[in-house]
């Protein structure tokens, strides 16, 4: 029998992992970051081959870990996780600063951070694991809680996305299209994912059949996080 879901019984912490290329930054929203040796002190990384910060780890040899806090809003997560370095600059508006290895170390919900440099990559199908020397590390703020990919799943409500080394699947169940005639589809902008009135949001109490119109104003997307107002009609 293989239950993927698990695979949630193994502790994650929450983090940004970014590098840069030439003069340009980029980072994603992980949760596959570990220390491997003690001395020396190495640390692995499981970033998708998709991911524009791949490219970045691959050209430069280098990439910083910040440890994000259990406060972290899901909207500054989804910044990082969902939206994609090509089409947004995700360190707009966001305190960071340089490490020795010239890559950004984020400031904003951090508890601290690791930088490395690049010893070994391995190729995992769709991703790679980036193994580093640690150049580098430190504690920002000793008051904050590192997050958990426990906490962040299961307290914030927070999805994973595609691209990242543990996503699974959700189990779904049967989707009515009854009652959804003249209903729009909305997407979100931030992540891209569709809320479509014929299946709704069963997972958070949704039923099939609620226009987007009736969604309680507390909802949330349930891909990463952001509320209502982040999403546009879809134009038939």
């Amino acid at each position: 029998m293989l239950d993927l879901e698990s695979l949630f019984n193994l502790s994650y912490g929450m983090c940004i992992i970014s590098s840069k290329k030439g003069n340009d930054f980029n980072g994603c929203t992980a949760n596959t970051a570990f220390q491997i040796t003690p001395e020396p002190p190495m640390i692995a990384v499981s970033v998708n081959r998709q991911n524009l910060t791949h490219e970045y780890i691959v050209e430069s040899k280098i990439f910083v870990v910040s440890i994000l806090a259990e406060e972290t809003p899901l909207e500054f997560i989804g910044r990082f996780g969902f939206r994609g370095g090509r089409d947004v600059d995700k360190f707009q508006g966001v305190n960071y600063k340089l490490g020795i290895v010239g890559a950004p170390i984020v400031l904003d919900n951090t508890v601290g951070f690791i930088e490395a440099e690049v010893t070994n990559a391995i190729d995992v199908e769709t991703h790679t694991l980036f193994i580093g020397r640690i150049t580098a590390c430190e504690t920002i703020d000793e008051s904050k809680v590192p997050m958990t990919y426990n906490y962040y799943r299961d307290v914030k409500g927070g999805r994973t996305p595609r691209t990242a080394a543990t996503y699974i699947k959700q189990k779904s169940g049967t989707k009515s299209k009854q009652g959804v005639k003249g209903m729009k589809k909305y997407k979100c902008l931030m992540c891209g994912y569709i809320y479509d009135p014929a299946a709704g949001d069963t997972d958070n109490g949704i039923t099939a059949g609620t226009a987007f119109e009736d969604l309680p104003d507390d909802w949330t997307c349930p891909e990463c996080g952001v509320g209502k107002e982040e999403f546009e009609p879809v134009k038939d």
